[in-house]
């Protein structure tokens, strides 16, 4: 019995065992395991400085320099409230003694964004439009001093703007190259969403040289997922050297107004080529070539003989403009510009708009099929215009002011759905708040007729546009197969 009794214990103690050592498995949580079969190494940290509090201490010895450099801007604006439409009427007014305003009434709105220190003496460098239209500017550095404002200078193409306050001594960050970037690198944005305070988010480096956004007209962006939100704007997105590689400038939110993993910023390249301008000019003086470029599509590639997709065709030469004096001719193909190739119409505007009037540009022509080389000596790009202009634009005062169009190719045709037979030209960019988005002009309309008046090509446009002059237009519009006629008004 006493035997009996021992091996029934023994084979407990046994199963209790097994039980025990079974138990991680069954509850997954590290308690039940054996954690004495698992040496546990204990180091006390010394320091930000040692080697091994790399991994442990996260990225903070990379984002602490830069922390002071990031400021958070306050813009306020005076703006006319229009009152209710009854309140001139006579009879309202009679009834309330005349008592009513008659004159809009004045309310003052407070916009909120951030900027980089970008000198000692502070100058600070953020987006116009954090700036734009404001009649005062309150800029707090991190260490929560307040400084007013002042706007050296703007470039609403690019949203860029450069402000400076009356302080010395000002931490600064270092600027980085951006076009060294991969996709994949490390960044980190830094600014002040929704006005709660400087906050820093990381992520990646999702794409470069994103464009045809329809956001500003020089269009280089980097994409990133590192968390950008209202009040981001103007903000310094860092490469993991903790350099300044860009400047947060807008969202792809998807309708929410918030982030969405896809947020731009402009790379410090194209932002310090136009904070020197600034500087050094009060604006931004940009190289003119005078022509209308156009992508080049396979349609086209086969129409001219040329590689299709590279490049970025002539369809237009302005006369005595830089690029009339030297020869370039409607059908051309800017293969190159200073040995370097182009790689679409919006590479070749960017790569102009970089440079200064006077300036000599050495071009690899396609003509016929022939290649060529072809100087250009680069004028001053007037107001109004870009360094080298999308097709179909329209002289200043124009109610199409801003709207750019295209050929509409065979390709085009079948992708918007229209019938082999349409003609006209298609919508590529119409300007937000412009009398054309007024009107309810979109991307992707085609525009069949111009005061009855019909529009084959760019060419039918820009002369029916120039002989409008600054009157109003009756456009007929084919969106999706069914045209509707629209008036455009000028401002």
């Amino acid at each position: 019995m006493r035997h009996s009794v021992a091996m029934t214990i023994g084979i407990c103690i046994l199963v209790a065992g097994i039980a025990l050592g079974l138990g991680m498995t069954w509850s997954g949580h590290p308690v039940f395991g054996r954690s004495h079969e698992v040496p546990v190494y204990i180091s006390q940290v010394e320091g930000r400085g040692n080697a091994a509090s790399a991994e442990s201490m996260g990225f903070a010895s990379i984002l602490q320099p830069a922390l002071p450099a990031v400021v958070s801007i306050v813009s306020l604006q005076v703006v006319k409230v229009p009152q209710m439409p009854f309140f001139n009427d006579p009879f309202f007014q009679q009834f309330f003694g005349g008592q009513l305003p008659r004159n809009p009434r004045q309310e003052r709105e407070r916009g909120l964004g951030s900027g980089v220190i970008i000198s000692p003496d502070g100058h600070i460098l953020t987006n116009n439009h954090v700036v734009e239209k404001a009649t005062e500017i309150k800029v707090m550095l991190a260490d929560k001093r307040q400084f007013s404002g002042k706007v050296v200078g703007t470039d609403p193409k690019t949203d860029l703007a450069v402000v400076k306050i009356d302080a010395s001594g000002l931490p600064t960050v270092r600027l980085g190259d951006s076009s060294t970037l991969e996709v994949g690198d490390y960044a980190f944005a830094i600014g002040n969403p929704f006005g709660i305070g400087e906050t820093a988010t990381m992520g990646i480096i999702s794409a470069t040289g994103r464009n045809q956004l329809d956001i500003e007209d020089y269009e280089d962006f980097i994409q990133t997922d590192a968390a950008i939100n209202p009040g981001n704007s103007g903000g310094a997105l860092l490469n993991a050297r903790g350099e300044l590689i860009g400047i947060n400038t807008a969202i792809l939110s998807g309708g929410s107004g918030g982030n969405q993993g896809i947020g731009f910023a402009i790379p410090i390249n194209m932002a310090k080529y136009v904070m020197d301008q600034i500087l050094k000019h009060g604006k931004v003086v940009r190289g003119y070539m005078g022509v209308v470029i156009q992508e080049v599509t396979p349609d086209l590639a086969k129409a001219f003989n040329v590689s299709p997709e590279k490049g970025a065709l002539v369809g237009d030469v302005e006369p005595n403009s830089a690029g009339a004096k030297a020869g370039l001719q409607r059908g051309d193909v800017i293969e190159e510009i200073n040995g370097q190739p182009v790689n679409g119409p919006n590479d070749l505007r960017l790569k102009i708009g970089t440079m200064s009037p006077g300036t000599t540009v050495h071009l690899k022509v396609n003509r016929g099929g022939a290649s060529r080389e072809v100087s250009v000596t680069l004028g001053e790009t007037p107001a109004g215009k870009n360094a080298a202009n999308a097709p179909g634009g329209a002289e200043e005062g124009s109610p199409m002011r801003g709207v750019h169009v295209d050929e509409l190719t065979p390709e085009i045709r079948r992708q918007l759905g229209l019938k082999p037979e349409v003609q006209g030209v298609v919508v590529i960019e119409v300007p937000p708040g412009s009398p054309a988005e007024d009107a309810n002009l979109r991307r992707g309309d085609v525009i069949e007729q111009i005061n009855r008046q019909p529009v084959n090509s760019v060419s039918d446009y820009d002369r029916l546009i120039r002989q409008a002059g600054k009157q109003s237009l009756v456009l007929l519009v084919n969106r999706g197969g069914d045209t509707s006629f629209i008036v455009v008004q000028p401002e």
